[in-house]
This record gives structure tokens, sequence and C-alpha cells, in this order.
């Protein structure tokens, strides 16, 4: 999977089938049974902390990218190791396990969920303060408020469509006003009449040139459904435990896209230097989308990584609305914490 299909793909909020759950609960068990692996060192001493991916190598780490190469990580006395996800790689379980330290998800569902099936998996910063998933169409037919969505064909990948469930419901739009059109990640429907309207990221911005200048943006995030995405998590074990190394982790990360947000071709230049298989030109554009959602008036406030409590009640709320938890619905606390957050809030990059 390309980085512009990681950038593209809808966010993965389906239910966790019990096979997932099954395995999720087992690692979930090895890693209480005391299978926590232990920590590499360098030659000076430094542990590693290895950052578990939901995809493929991307631009989505380019504050990490940037803080690997600048040394932010070594002169917080740790390196930093990228673990690639993919197709086969369960992120989450990876390190529901104890295998790795850190995990990073696309979007805020997926701990919700995990949370569900009681897996110890919490939040504690996001990479991105606003979900930058959005509804496109045409100004030839324009989708610019929910209500616009009456009568259309909304084409969407079939793991999104609870995304679309989620917006009608907040709006108060029944179902069966809107026709659903399963769709891969292309966005040529709508240029050629077979939907209305179809999905994506705004940070994938190769994909959206072939809408060009007749693009109309309808935002999740301003229909009211406010999801958080690119989520950092790890264990109640490793929070409880190694604190200390991810203070060190996001501090060093927030420099990262500090500087990225400051010195942006530099910064992709470290990018394809680490990942020799991105285009420089498509990270170019979408670095300046990405920093966007990476700043804003939040992080102003409250420093890179801030995250509100409250947002992510209303998420657990509209989900179990929705009937995605088939367990139980979480509590706030099995989702995330904000001990992290509070531990480096003088060390965070307030920019917005």
């Amino acid at each position: 999977m390309s980085a512009d299909e990681i950038r593209n793909s809808p966010v993965s909020n389906s239910a966790i089938n019990r096979r997932a759950a099954l395995k999720l609960g087992l690692a979930a068990a090895g890693a209480a049974a005391g299978g926590f692996v232990s920590v590499d060192a360098d030659a000076q001493g430094r542990p590693t902390v290895n950052l578990q991916l939901g995809w493929l190598l991307s631009g989505n780490q380019l504050g990490e990218v940037v803080a690997k190469h600048k040394g932010f990580y070594e002169a917080e006395g740790i390196n930093l190791a990228f673990q690639p996800g993919g197709p086969s790689i369960d992120g989450v379980a990876v390190v529901a396990a104890g295998r790795f330290e850190v995990g990073q998800v696309s979007s805020s569902p997926s701990l919700m969920l995990a949370a569900s099936q009681d897996i110890p998996v919490r939040c504690f910063a996001v990479g991105a303060q606003q979900h930058p998933y959005c509804f496109f169409s045409l100004r030839r037919n324009p989708v610019r408020e929910p209500r616009d969505l009456i009568g259309k064909k909304v084409g969407i990948q079939a793991t999104g469509v609870i995304l679309l469930r989620a917006l009608l419901a907040k709006n108060n739009i029944p179902e069966n006003q809107v026709q659903i059109v399963t769709i891969g990640a292309e966005m040529a429907p709508v240029m050629t009449g077979q939907v209305d309207v179809v999905t994506g990221w705004l940070t994938n911005t190769t994909a959206l040139r072939v809408l060009g200048d007749q693009r109309v943006d309808l935002r999740l995030w301003d229909t009211g459904v406010r999801l958080y995405a690119l989520p950092y998590y790890a264990t109640v074990r490793t929070l409880q435990t190694r604190a200390d190394a991810l203070a060190k982790f996001v501090r060093a990360t927030s420099k990262g896209w500090e500087y990225a947000h400051a010195n942006r071709d530099e910064a992709v230049g470290y990018l394809i230097r680490e990942f020799p298989n991105l285009n420089q030109a498509d990270e170019r554009e979408a670095a300046d989308v990405m920093l966007q959602y990476a700043f804003n008036a939040n992080t102003r406030t409250n420093g890179w990584g801030a995250m509100d409590p409250q947002i992510w009640r209303e998420q657990i709320e509209l989900y179990a609305q929705l009937g995605q938890f088939q367990r139980r619905t979480p509590a706030l606390e099995e989702v995330m914490t904000m001990d992290i957050l509070n531990q480096t809030g003088g060390g965070r990059a307030r920019i917005g």
C-alpha cells in the first residue's frame, strides 16, 4: 500500500471481528502475564523506543523523521525505531503483546473499539488535532453541509460507511435519504458522474488533484463528528513502568514537528532520505496540509499532541449510539490518558 493510499484510506473503525478480538485478547493476556520484552539499548546505553505504525512508512511520520535526523531523540537519551505496518500486520495486537512500546493508528475509533474488547491500550497524545476525513463533491452539484447529502449518491469505501452513518445520525438525517455506493480509494467516480460525492483524507493531495478547482469540501469534523487522527498509544503497563521514556518520546517528537513547521523543504528532504520510495514533490505538497492538522489553536494553547477528554467522550457516546461496541461501551479512562501530556506540558511546541 502506497503512502497516498494510506492518506486516502477511510477510518479503520468497523467493529473488531471475533477472530481479531481473540487475537488481541490473547496478546493482551500475554502482556499482562509478563510477556513484556526487554528494552534494547545502544552502545551509549540509550534505550530504543519502537514506534509501531498502522501503515507502511509514509509522510505521516514527517516530524518523527526530522526529530531523528536532528538528534532530538538522542538529546532526550533515547533512540527511535520505526516499525512499519501494512495489511498483514495488526499493530494494536503487536503493541498489546508488549512487542513494541508505542503505536500509532490512523483514527481514534480503533482505540475505542480495542478498549471495548478489554485490550489494555490507551491513547496518550494525538498527531492530528482534527480528523482530515472529508466528503468531496463538485461545484456543479455541491455538498456544502450535511443536509445537501439528501438524495445524493455517496461513493465510499466499505470501512468508511460507519463514518457516513455517524454524520447522518449526528445531523438527524434518515439513512434511507442517502444512496451508498461502495467504491475503492479513487476519486474518478465523482468526475464521471457515477456518484455525487467521494470520500478521503484532505492530506492526500496527490489523489485530490483529479478534482482540480471544481472541488467542494465537507469535512467530517465540521459536521459534528469530531474524531482524532493519528493517535499515539501504549499499553497500560508501559504507561505505568516507562512513563519517563514516553515523555521523552513526546518531547522529542514535538520538537521534530516544530522544526518541520518552520523548515518544510529541509524536513521533506529528511523524509525522502529516510523513506526513499516516497516522491519529494508530492510529499512537499502534502506536508503543508498535514502541518495544518498537527498544529491549530488548541496546540497554540496546550502544545503539540494535545487532546480534549470531552471530544473523546463525544466519540464514545456516538459510537455507542451506532451500536459499534459489540461487548460493552468502554469508559473514558480505558481509552485515553492525560498523564504523559501533563508530564510534558512545558516541553511541547505551542504553535497554531
